[in-house]
């Protein structure tokens, strides 16, 4: 099984670049999962689920970033979308603090950015642009030529041989790429490690602890089933 994670700010358009992806997988004959990672609320799952009839599972953090959540469920996820027989588990994570980076070794990163947000966005993003394997900037018919080649320039400085890829998703505009590369990317493998090290802080995950699963870690903790708990002194 493939996993390719999405991240980005909200309203970014992560959610309508999924579904163009998903729709195109399905075309193909192949088998997508779909996972929502969200704080407080959201209903992307259940409008996917309705959509394209695909297994589709939905996990609010509360408490915990999302991307910290992120890695302490994902083990279970994997588990669940191989038992439901994905060939494709595609993650959507809020990742709101922008300091962290959700992606996996041995998984394809995508970072959504919309080119209304200001130019200076993508200095501002860290870790989960420049670890991310794609850059998608949505949005693009909304901003002028000149903003577009800015923005650009500015992904490319920031994240160096990143692939950067224009698109108006609502209309399907420049995904063709993005499924091309998914395609082309690399099953996963077991045990999962995260690309990148966690920034410094107070919990096992921000300390450095790089393995995937609730049981590696200590804290505010939560699973794929159960709410918010706490393991440790």
């Amino acid at each position: 099984m493939k996993l390719i994670i999405f991240a980005g700010p909200p309203t970014c358009g992560k959610t309508t670049v999924i579904k163009q992806v998903i729709r195109r997988i399905l075309k193909k004959g192949l088998k997508p999962a779909y996972l929502k990672i969200d704080v407080l609320y959201a209903d992307e799952d259940e409008q996917l689920r309705k959509e394209f009839g695909i297994p589709t599972k939905k996990i609010y953090s509360g408490e915990l970033c999302p991307d910290h959540c992120n890695v302490v469920v994902l083990d279970e996820v994997v588990e669940w979308a191989e038992n439901e027989g994905a060939e494709f588990l595609f993650v959507e994570t809020a990742g709101l603090c922008l300091r962290c980076s959700p992606y996996v070794e041995n998984s394809l990163g995508v970072v959504v950015l919309e080119a209304t947000s200001g130019m200076n966005l993508p200095r501002k993003i860290g870790p989960m642009l420049t670890l991310a394997d794609i850059s998608v900037i949505t949005k693009i018919d909304l901003v002028s030529q000149a903003e577009r080649e800015v923005f650009r320039y500015r992904i490319l400085e920031s994240a160096k041989g990143i692939t950067v890829v224009e698109s108006n998703a609502l209309y399907g505009i420049g995904i063709d790429p993005i499924v091309r590369d998914i395609l082309k990317s690399k099953d996963i493998e077991k045990p999962m490690f995260l690309k990148g090290n966690p920034p410094v802080g107070t919990c096992t995950i921000c300390v450095g602890k790089k393995e995937i699963g609730a049981k590696n870690h200590f804290g505010v903790l939560r699973t794929m089933e159960n709410d918010l708990f706490y393991v440790g002194e």
